[in-house]
């Protein structure tokens, strides 16, 4: 394995092991921070294949660093594993869970994890092979969905060494991101007062349930008076008991969103000031708990355009006539309008959209796009120069987050996309640990987009991740 195209060559050899494990975390779909199966599936790989395993990164319990190599520089390849709840859907075209109500892979984390440590392993094969030096890291990161998993790990310093890092996102099409995605924060407000009989003495009770409804009257009030590129979700999750008892306690949880730290700290402050309002209000005693919360993500130009040329190495991912039955069978499931938002969202050109897949490479489509959603890879994003990849994994009208992209990822289209992914983020790192002036560039750009504002975690610095027992370790 003396030339870097000889990782291709690799991947191409041990797909059948790479395909297996996406299926059988796919199999076995786990929520965040419970990633008990597939963290010890990755780990123990890895740990085959002579990475130096260090488990509970950042205090969480199926976090794990895998390492091997020394010197510098240090590259790190953030996998995930995480699965949605109430997304359990079986490989074929029409809507039927294989246990209804049960989680499924509908973000396709079981390919961006497996995809991932495939990169960082077949570079490891290439750097034992060659006697570069150099360090390869994966990174097993939990709860991406709910829970912001690295946030943890970037708190505890697991990236502040890298000197860049790869990630991977399945997607419609191939290209290397050069977006933001924006910032978040989670937030439940839980307002405590006194129970009484509401009918008989209501005078006596201060309902916590008031406070609860106050605020979120107050805070619809400020959607006014916000930029209108922020986000602000909520949900009542204790209302109380029962109708004849004044509530002693309610609460709601918040998702805010804004397109940087900057203006999500700022609404976040007008919304605590709500709550302490409403508790003012109610004569109630305000309970507020960070959940979690990830930065917005600063993409590396530098880096993406490297991943780009990798790319147009590859050439296009080729889909079968069979592959391409079943993608139209799934999108005709969903309406059109699904591909107006990904060209709209994420720049995919229109007329590219009317293939049912598309294996096409592609310059950065999202350059200069806010990407409304969120992604703790932000907070790595602060850490190490980072780029996300996306590639070809769904059809073209199947949207994120639904039951069509559960089937899609357990399917050879999402395998496809997974083992494309792994050749572009393994080339382009062979090409760091070969090119010192490449790697100045994309450290030079990284340096300039940090300094012009300091990193403030979007969760108190001492922040710590709910504590579970891993029952395979």
């Amino acid at each position: 394995m003396k030339n870097k195209m000889d990782v291709v060559t690799w991947l191409d050899a041990h797909q059948v092991e790479f395909t297996r494990m996406a299926d059988e975390i796919w199999a076995n779909p786990e929520l965040a921070f419970e990633e008990f199966k597939a963290s010890k599936l990755q780990a123990d790989y890895l740990a085959s294949q002579g990475f130096t395993i260090t488990w509970d990164v950042g205090g969480v319990s199926t976090a794990f660093m895998a390492e091997w190599g020394e010197g510098q520089p240090i590259l790190g390849f953030a996998g995930e594993y995480d699965a949605l709840p109430g997304l359990s859907q079986k490989q074929q075209t029409s809507q039927e869970p294989v246990n209804a109500g049960a989680p499924g892979h509908g973000c396709g984390h079981n390919l961006l994890g497996t995809g991932c440590l495939a990169g960082a392993v077949a570079t490891q094969k290439w750097l034992q092979a060659t006697g570069q030096a150099g360090t390869v890291r994966y990174y097993g990161c939990p709860a991406e969905e709910n829970g912001s998993g690295k946030i943890y790990m970037a708190l505890a310093g697991a990236f502040d060494d890298l000197d860049a890092a790869f990630n991977f996102h399945p997607g419609w099409a191939n290209y290397a991101g050069k977006g933001s995605w924006i910032a978040v924060s989670d937030i439940k407000f839980r307002f405590w007062g006194k129970s009484a009989h509401a009918a008989a003495m209501p005078h006596l009770g201060r309902s916590a349930l008031d406070a609860v409804e106050l605020m979120n009257v107050g805070v619809n009030y400020l959607r006014e008076h916000i930029l209108e590129s922020i986000r602000i979700h909520y949900v009542i999750t204790d209302g109380g008991q029962a109708p004849n008892v004044v509530p002693e306690t309610a609460q709601s949880w918040y998702f805010i969103r804004a397109e940087t730290l900057d203006e999500l700290n700022e609404v976040v402050a007008r919304i605590r000031k709500i709550a302490q309002g409403a508790a003012l209000m109610t004569e109630t005693r305000l309970e507020e708990t960070v959940q979690a919360g990830a930065s917005n993500m600063l993409s590396n130009h530098v880096l993406a355009d490297l991943q780009y040329d990798s790319m147009k190495l590859l050439g296009p991912i080729e889909f079968t006539p069979a592959e391409n039955a079943f993608a139209e069978a799934l999108a005709a499931n969903y309406p059109p309008s699904t591909k107006k938002f990904m060209a709209d969202a994420f720049g995919i050109p229109i007329k590219v959209l009317s293939r049912p897949l598309v294996g096409d490479v592609f310059p950065s489509l999202d350059e200069g796009r806010v990407l409304s959603a969120s992604t703790d890879v932000g907070d790595l994003s602060w850490k190490a120069p980072v780029s996300m990849l996306m590639t070809a994994c769904f059809p073209t009208s199947v949207a994120i987050h639904s039951w069509g992209a559960v089937a899609s990822a357990g399917s050879s289209i999402g395998h496809k996309g997974m083992l494309y992914a792994a050749k572009v983020m393994a080339l382009s790192a062979i090409e760091l640990y070969l090119s010192p002036e490449k790697l100045r560039a994309v450290r030079a750009e990284f340096e300039v987009k940090v300094a012009e504002s300091p990193y403030i975690p979007p969760v108190p610095e001492d922040a710590r991740p709910p504590e579970v027992k891993h029952p395979y370790r």
